[in-house]
């Protein structure tokens, strides 16, 4: 991917650990970490929240793809390397929580469609990274999995939530307790991932994608992601005036217009999010 992102117009964040680009509505970020498998370094953090914060304010961006650099992983988990001073106890542990916060927020809060393109390892707080996104694509030779049980770490809260959401409770507990990976059409069966993809079909599958959700309307988009993500929680969380606010918008929106218009003239809607 970072061929496709170099053509657009790299920025880079975190000292280039995190590369960032724009290309026709789709906004790419590359974990750039390559000789530690892109395993996430604190900076690495609020790299992340400030391509996000980024994103988020252009309009003409309309979905996210994660990847990480090079074929050999997505992201391998956290820099184990950094554990020894950044999470060594359980207070070392609170502050490096307090420190990555505004990264993990931003990744969850991102209020646009957001696709992890998956090739090599993803483990441990790299599986937590691609359970944020919407969608998740993974070459075939891919390995998934969260060894915590292998280091004696109390994987997240609300990561434990995101995978029982994905692969429901047994398949929850089977992954944590046993700490094994997954293949990327063992991960495809339990619903871990989307879609299984070879090597060589991967960036063109997730670009596709990605293009048919930036054409579509952005206002239906976020109206499907919000009534979604409200249908998670349990009912007496669910805030059902949001969810009613999005009919509201969609239907009163000149893209609505647009739609119905482009329909009866048999041509392609050019929508613009209003």
């Amino acid at each position: 991917m970072q061929a496709l992102m170099e053509q657009a117009g790299i920025t880079a964040y975190a000292d280039g650990k995190i590369l960032a680009a724009k290309k026709e509505g789709i906004g790419m970020m590359l974990f750039n970490q390559p000789a530690k498998l892109n395993a996430i370094s604190v900076d690495m953090w609020q790299g992340i929240a400030n391509v996000l914060d980024d994103f988020e304010a252009d309009d003409e961006v309309r979905v996210l793809i994660m990847a990480g650099a090079g074929d050999k992983a997505f992201m391998s988990g956290g820099d184990i390397s950094q554990f020894e001073k950044t999470r060594s106890n359980a207070e070392a542990n609170a502050e490096f929580a307090r420190l990555t916060q505004p990264g993990r927020s931003r990744l969850t809060s991102f209020a646009k469609p957001r696709i992890a393109c998956i090739r090599g390892w993803c483990l441990g707080g790299g599986m937590a990274v691609a359970m944020t996104a919407d969608m998740r694509f993974a070459s075939t030779d891919s390995q998934l999995g969260i060894p915590a049980a292998r280091l004696s770490i109390a994987y997240g809260r609300d990561d434990i939530k995101r995978l029982i959401d994905l692969v429901g409770p047994a398949h929850a507990r089977q992954i944590l307790y046993t700490g094994n990976r997954l293949s990327a059409v063992q991960a495809e069966r339990i619903g871990l991932i989307n879609q299984a993809v070879e090597s060589d079909k991967l960036l063109e599958t997730v670009f596709d994608i990605a293009h048919t959700i930036s054409n579509n309307a952005p206002l239906s988009v976020m109206a499907s992601r919000i009534t979604i993500d409200e249908l998670l929680k349990d009912a007496a969380q669910r805030d059902n005036e949001l969810i009613a606010r999005q009919t509201t918008l969609c239907m009163n929106s000149a893209d609505y217009a647009e739609g119905r218009r482009a329909f009866m003239e048999k041509r392609k809607p050019v929508f613009t999010g209003h």
